[in-house]
């Protein structure tokens, strides 16, 4: 299957974009479908952010908008990037709280699977939990931290990235929820986290989660359970610098899944 060659769009001189009816019925789409999807399966802060941020059922969000309620909530702010960037600016805008959201949006087409985060992920998945200090806290800190390494050990340190903004699930009254963005932009895989009996599901250790190698176009295999939202920030409480180092001496857990494919 060819992939599609995404082109991000460029804002005009007052900062906005210019969205096609066509896109914005794609967002209309996915925010419609995938609202209804989360209802039972994201966890509560997730819902809460979704109704603090109130995104446009209509048009695809320009990021001044979203900007201008998320700043009210933590200071934090979103950045225009053409598509996948360099491991150290994604970094660095976070450090600096800033999430780098990408200008453009998937074709209907490909309405269930993108490869390239594309801003329905960055904005749905991922912008909602941005208005809790928590999870606002540990990207801006997990940014700093990650920029002290060089590229190579950055790539393993990102896999707890992956485990938990990406990928994480919680532990609620009601049972296992999902918040992370890989999920919860996603129809499929939002109700294979939580519902599947097929992926396993164990509680988060850093040092076990740096050592679990992934994929990033399969529906994930394996996930880590956080017992509380508010762990999430306790994880940078350990020397994270110190497992990283643990976490190469004791090598790599056998993968779940065939030798494709790639980390990022």
């Amino acid at each position: 299957m060819m992939k599609t060659t995404y082109i991000s769009k460029q804002p005009n001189a007052e900062g906005l974009i210019d969205w096609t009816p066509a896109e914005n019925n794609t967002w209309r789409t996915l925010i419609t479908r995938q609202s209804e999807i989360v209802k039972t399966r994201a966890c509560p802060e997730f819902l809460e952010g979704l109704h603090r941020i109130g995104f446009s059922v209509d048009h695809v969000p320009q990021h001044t908008e979203i900007n201008s309620r998320l700043k009210d909530f933590t200071g934090w702010e979103v950045e225009v990037v053409p598509a996948l960037i360099p491991a150290k600016e994604f970094f660095t805008l976070l450090a600096n709280k800033k999430f780098p959201a990408a200008s453009f949006i998937r074709i209907p087409e490909e309405l269930d699977y993108i490869q390239e985060p594309d801003i329905f992920h960055e904005f749905y998945g991922h912008v909602p939990l941005l208005t809790f200090p928590d999870y606002a806290n540990f990207m801006e800190e997990f940014g700093k931290i990650a920029l002290s390494v060089n590229g190579k050990d950055r790539r393993r340190l990102f896999r707890l990235f992956w485990f938990t903004i990406e990928f994480g699930l919680l532990k609620t009254p009601e049972g296992i929820r999902a918040y992370g963005g890989g999920m919860l932009s996603s129809i499929h895989e939002t109700v294979w986290s939580v519902e599947s009996p097929v992926p396993k599901r164990e509680p988060f250790d850093p040092l076990t989660a740096l050592r679990t190698p992934y994929r990033i176009d399969i529906p994930q295999p394996l996930y880590y359970v956080l017992d509380k939202f508010t762990d999430l920030y306790k994880i940078l409480d350990q020397d994270l610098i110190a497992l990283l180092e643990k976490s190469k001496e004791l090598g790599d857990f056998e993968p779940l899944f065939e030798p494709a494919g790639e980390e990022l």
